[in-house]
C-alpha cells in the first residue's frame, strides 16, 4: 500500500506522536494557558468579532486551545481532530478550565458520521489543510454544517511558505497540488530538539484551489488577506521583527507567509 492510500493512519500516529512534546513545549505554553491567556492572535480575532453566544464547530483542533479560548469568550464549541490523543488532552483541558465544550475524534472527512447540525461559524487554521487530499470535500463539509448566513472563518500559512525547503534556501516543492508529499520529520515545529520521528502524508493546494473549492460550495468570499509574517515561531532561519511576528531572516517581508478568508454560506 502507498503511504497516501494510508495517510489518515500513518498522520494520526504521528500527531498522537508529538502531543507529549507540545504540551510540555514553551511554544503551547500549557502553563499560561491555563492562568486565563488566550492563544487566539490577533489575526484571527479581528475576523471571528464578538463570539457571544454563537455556537462554533472547530475543525482540525489539535488539543483544544483555541476551541477553549473561543468558549472562553462566550461561543458554545465543538472541537473536531484526528488525533485521540489530542482530543484525550482537549477534553481534560476543558475540566481543568471550566470551559462547556464538545470534542469530537474522527477524520473529518468522516465527520456527517459523529456530528448533526448546523453552525454560526465554522473556524479552522495554521497548518490545517495541507493533511487533506481533497478540497472540494472540505469545502462541502464546511457549507453543510454552516447554517445560511452563517460565517467561515480560516486562517492558513501561505502556499508560497511550503514550496522552500526547510532551511528556506532554495525552491523544493511545487505550488500547486502534485501529489502526495511523503516525508519523515525529527522533532517538531512546537520542540525542534524533541526527541521524536515521524512519517507524514501532506498536500500542497495553491490559493485559487482553496477559493475556488469554497465558491463551487455555496460559499461567498467577503474577504481575503495576505500577511508578510507568521505570528508563530514554527520555521527554521525565522527572526522577531515584532511581538508575535516572525520573518525568515534571509527572505525578510519579502514573501507572503500567511493569508485568511471570510466566507458566507449562501442562503
Amino acid at each position: 500500500m502507498k503511504p497516501e492510500e494510508n495517510y489518515i493512519e500513518i498522520n494520526k500516529q504521528s500527531w498522537n506522536n508529538k502531543i507529549a512534546s507540545h504540551l510540555q513545549s514553551s511554544f503551547y505554553d500549557l502553563p499560561g494557558f491555563l492562568a486565563g491567556s488566550s492563544s487566539l492572535n490577533p489575526i484571527e480575532l479581528q475576523l471571528l468579532g464578538d463570539v457571544r453566544g454563537k455556537s462554533i464547530l472547530h475543525l482540525q483542533c489539535h488539543f483544544g486551545q483555541d476551541t477553549l479560548s473561543l468558549g472562553r469568550m462566550g461561543a458554545q464549541v465543538t472541537g473536531v481532530d484526528l488525533s485521540d490523543k489530542a482530543i484525550e488532552q482537549a477534553r481534560l483541558l476543558a475540566e481543568k478550565t471550566q470551559v462547556d465544550a464538545s470534542f469530537i475524534c474522527c477524520d473529518i472527512y468522516d465527520l456527517f458520521n459523529h456530528l448533526d447540525g448546523q453552525f454560526d461559524l465554522v473556524f479552522t487554521s495554521y497548518g490545517t489543510i495541507g493533511w487533506l487530499p481533497d478540497l472540494d470535500r472540505w469545502a462541502k463539509l464546511i457549507s453543510s454544517f454552516l447554517k445560511p448566513t452563517g460565517r467561515f472563518v480560516f486562517v492558513e500559512f501561505h502556499p508560497v511558505v511550503w514550496m522552500f525547503d526547510n532551511q528556506f534556501e532554495k525552491i523544493a516543492y511545487n505550488y500547486f497540488k502534485d501529489g502526495a508529499i511523503v516525508e519523515t520529520e525529527t522533532g517538531t515545529y512546537a520542540d525542534r530538539e524533541a526527541r521524536i520521528s515521524q512519517e507524514f502524508v501532506c498536500w500542497n493546494h495553491s490559493l485559487s484551489e482553496v477559493v475556488n473549492s469554497l465558491i463551487r460550495n455555496k460559499l461567498e468570499i467577503n474577504l481575503l488577506d495576505e500577511f508578510d509574517y507568521s505570528p508563530y515561531n514554527c520555521f527554521n532561519n525565522s527572526i522577531e521583527v515584532a511581538p508575535k511576528k516572525f520573518r525568515i531572516k534571509q527572505l525578510e517581508n519579502k514573501i507572503p507567509m500567511v493569508y485568511s478568508i471570510v466566507a458566507t454560506r449562501k442562503p
